[in-house]
């Protein structure tokens, strides 16, 4: 209310009386007003079916559940009852519809869906059903007596050894609910009830869905995965060194060979089981703390593909930041060469010792003396807190998987046999020196040998390798190296949780 004066007529003194009278409400007030009233009194819950008036006696705990499927999939699968021949819900898909909802649990029985009857309906019936819903599906359940603890579990992440798709496997429950991946890909397991598959995400896309793949038992138990390509014998290259310090390859003849064979014994052997089945890796994410020292960086590929090269060039960059180990051998000094700069000269007994003692991480013989790295070599370098950079034979990867050196492994592979041919030939590389030191150009068998042994070390030990590189430009090569090394001193990696139960950091 508002007061005013209104003025009466013929009033000749001028004075008014005082009356009172509403002060109307503008319209946005008013229709603000009717808008608040009418969507308080409007009901927002969804309308159910009312249920059946002719409920028996042990239908009195039927529930009716309505979901909203959007594309992604229901995140349910069912199973026939063994006992009562009932469809009941087998797994629940952790962060699925069904699983947000709260209203489906596993063990519940399904009575109808969308109002068909369930009864007398094979499960190839019932899939397409659900799977070809839309929108609201309504389900008629009678709740099943499994009583689920909610349990506080550790986050658990695996990577995956091989390469899974579930439209090729005839044993998953259903196609529909398994998960892709790719050898390398690392997961999130977020279920283990059951025995035989798991419940997974993809941890590097946004959003991921959760889907089955098969557990590590029930692959390894039926021997899901590709037979294994054999062994690789030891490559026809054995490693020395140029004067400026970096390794070089060179052919051997077939009597080097054998020697060399001799040597290492059954060590090839030891590196690689034929019988085992890939499955999956557990690991855990790492930041390396700055007080820390430098993971160790290993290097791999075939003889001829440029490893010596980056190497050289990655310390030339930086030579304070990247070190390179000293060889031991056998072999006599030579006048100009200095003991500890190209090699570590050692006596034979002293060399072989140590070698019974392992403590080389590889050795070989050529023109009846041994060369050989050792461990103190690579914790030399480490020590200096500088990355050491080592090239290795694809075997000896596995002796080094260990919590002190924390190895980060590129494959550097060559680009197919064309641009092989061009790159190799405009660059005017050399291929391999002979024993009087005469070099050599590559040949077109040098270019098969060298894509063979590329692709048979990646079917082996691929799994063993944290990045690939295609040596197609040295000069890219090189940048994605240099890159690469930054990443591991910035950036959070995945690491094998083996290497982290022991609280000493090397």
């Amino acid at each position: 209310l508002k007061k005013i004066t209104k003025k009466k007529k013929n009033d000749p003194s001028g004075t008014g009386e005082k009356i009172y009278e509403p002060k109307p409400i503008c319209l946005p007030q008013q229709s603000l007003l009717f808008t608040h009233d009418a969507v308080a009194w409007k009901g927002y819950d969804p309308v159910l079916p009312p249920l059946p008036e002719n409920l028996s006696g042990e239908q009195d705990s039927v529930k009716i559940v309505r979901l909203v499927k959007s594309k992604e999939p229901l995140g349910a699968t069912v199973k026939r009852d063994e006992h009562t021949g009932a469809i009941v819900v087998a797994r629940i898909m952790k962060g699925g519809a069904a699983d947000r909802s709260g209203l489906i649990h596993e063990g519940d029985e399904l009575r109808e869906i969308n109002g068909i009857p369930m009864e007398n309906k094979s499960l190839e019936e019932i899939i397409p059903i659900l799977a070809q819903s839309k929108g609201t599906i309504t389900f008629k359940v009678i709740p099943g007596s499994k009583v689920e603890m909610e349990t506080i579990k550790p986050k658990m992440y695996v990577r995956s050894l091989f390469d899974y798709n579930p439209n090729e496997d005839a044993e998953i429950p259903c196609k529909e609910a398994g998960l892709t991946f790719r050898k390398g890909d690392v997961l999130q397991i977020l279920s283990q009830d059951d025995a035989s598959w798991w419940q997974a995400k993809h941890c590097s896309l946004p959003n991921a869905r959760t889907g089955l793949i098969p557990s590590k038992h029930f692959q390894e138990s039926r021997r899901f995965a590709f037979q294994r390509p054999p062994a690789l014998l030891p490559t026809q290259t054995l490693r020395s060194r140029r004067s400026s310090g970096l390794r070089r390859s060179f052919r051997l003849s077939s009597r080097h060979r054998k020697a060399y064979r001799a040597v290492c014994g059954n060590r090839w052997s030891e590196c690689y089981d034929a019988d085992e089945i890939l499955t999956y890796e557990e690991v855990v994410p790492y930041r390396k703390p700055p007080w820390v020292r430098p993971r160790l960086f290993l290097l791999v590929g075939p003889s001829g593909v440029g490893l010596n090269e980056l190497k050289r060039k990655l310390v030339i960059s930086d030579p304070q930041r990247y070190g390179v180990t000293v060889p031991h051998t056998t072999r006599p000094k030579k006048v100009q060469e200095s003991d500890g700069m190209e090699y570590t000269f050692i006596p034979k007994h002293l060399f072989l010792t140590q070698l019974v003692n392992n403590k080389f991480i590889e050795h070989g013989e050529y023109g009846g003396h041994f060369y050989g790295t050792s461990l103190a070599a690579v914790r030399s370098v480490l020590a200096k807190d500088r990355v050491c950079l080592l090239d290795v034979q694809p075997q000896t990867i596995v002796h080094l998987r260990t919590p002190e050196f924390k190895p980060f492994v590129v494959f550097v592979k060559p680009p197919p046999m064309e641009r092989l041919q061009v790159t190799r030939r405009k660059a005017r590389l050399h291929s391999w020196q002979d024993e009087k030191g005469q070099t050599k150009m590559f040949s077109e068998e040098d270019f098969e040998e060298m894509i063979e042994s590329a692709q048979a070390m990646e079917a082996v030990y691929g799994h063993l390798f944290d990045k690939v590189i295609v040596n197609d430009d040295l000069v890219e090569a090189f940048h994605e190296l240099q890159a690469t090394l930054k990443k591991l001193e910035t950036e959070e990696q995945w690491i094998p949780a083996a290497w982290m139960i022991s609280r000493n950091m090397q």
